[in-house]
């Protein structure tokens, strides 16, 4: 994002209205926001003010200290959602050949299969895995399998429940995935896709803060956290990835993204591929 002339600036933006807003979202999220967000922040909480008529930023911070639904808006608007179907191809290609299918050789029916994909934003992650499933089990109802999708932010996730995507965002997939795993549709007069029912039944969607206490009891043979923990500090990230590691066993696996790493961060994980881990 460009930066703003402060002569240009619609609203007033000082220096304590950025370090109350950064402290909150530190205090909400975990998201450390250094002096080079400052703009982002800027320009994201600017629609927001302009969406309530609202005249200034100390205005704003007044409101979402009173109102819980406007604190859910800011943590929307502050996170970022960038995904694609299929994103980091070889983690999906990793999963199926090295996961899947060797599972499936071994075992025909009564395999269990449980997934987490963190930070799932729009739905593009998880729905990829779970055509990944469908792709490498010849007969998945004869399995259990689930995969678990979580994001903080509320929009999002209301989106990835849809199901319903513009074409320009399923193209690169191809028509062979696009006609087994798509429903042809419209979406306010454009062409779009729907995932299959089929895909769809293998993902549940849940609201989660990954600062807060993790309910799910494990184990996880694979965890999805791509691009997520780039936004968190060091400790943040250590303590993370320590609860994650307590949710799997030796030879689960943990899959980062391409910015990522685990580098002085945990020692539960031996780096097997292009941020592919191996639980220790």
């Amino acid at each position: 994002m460009s930066t703003v002339p402060l002569a240009a600036r619609e609203f007033d933006f000082g220096d304590e209205d950025f370090e109350a807003l950064r402290t909150l979202v530190r205090s909400l999220t975990g998201i450390s926001l250094g002096d080079q967000k400052r703009e982002l922040v800027y320009g994201r909480l600017s629609r927001r003010l302009r969406a309530l008529r609202l005249a200034s930023f100390k205005e704003y911070r007044s409101l979402v200290a009173a109102d819980p639904g406007e604190l859910a808006q800011l943590v929307n608007a502050i996170t970022t959602n960038l995904t694609a179907f299929f994103r980091e191809r070889h983690h999906f290609d990793y999963l199926r050949d090295h996961v899947l299918r060797p599972r499936a050789a071994a075992r025909r029916s009564g395999l269990r299969l449980r997934i987490w994909s963190a930070g799932c934003s729009s739905g593009e992650e998880p729905y990829s895995i779970a055509m990944t499933v469908l792709e490498a089990l010849a007969e998945v109802q004869h399995h259990d399998v689930r995969i678990l999708a979580t994001d903080l932010d509320s929009d999002m996730l209301a989106r990835a429940r849809t199901g319903l995507y513009p074409f320009e965002r399923l193209k690169s997939m191809g028509p062979s995935r696009l006609g087994r795993f798509f429903d042809a549709e419209h979406d306010r007069g454009a062409a779009a896709g729907r995932v299959k029912r089929e895909v769809a039944a293998l993902v549940t969607f849940k609201q989660l803060n990954l600062i807060h206490a993790l309910p799910m009891k494990g184990p996880l043979d694979a965890i999805f956290c791509r691009n997520t923990v780039i936004y968190f500090d060091k400790d943040t990230q250590r303590d993370l990835f320590a609860r994650m590691a307590a949710l799997q066993r030796p030879g689960d696996l943990l899959f980062l993204g391409h910015s990522e790493s685990l580098f002085k961060v945990s020692m539960d994980y031996t780096l097997i591929g292009r941020t592919i881990y191996r639980r220790n």
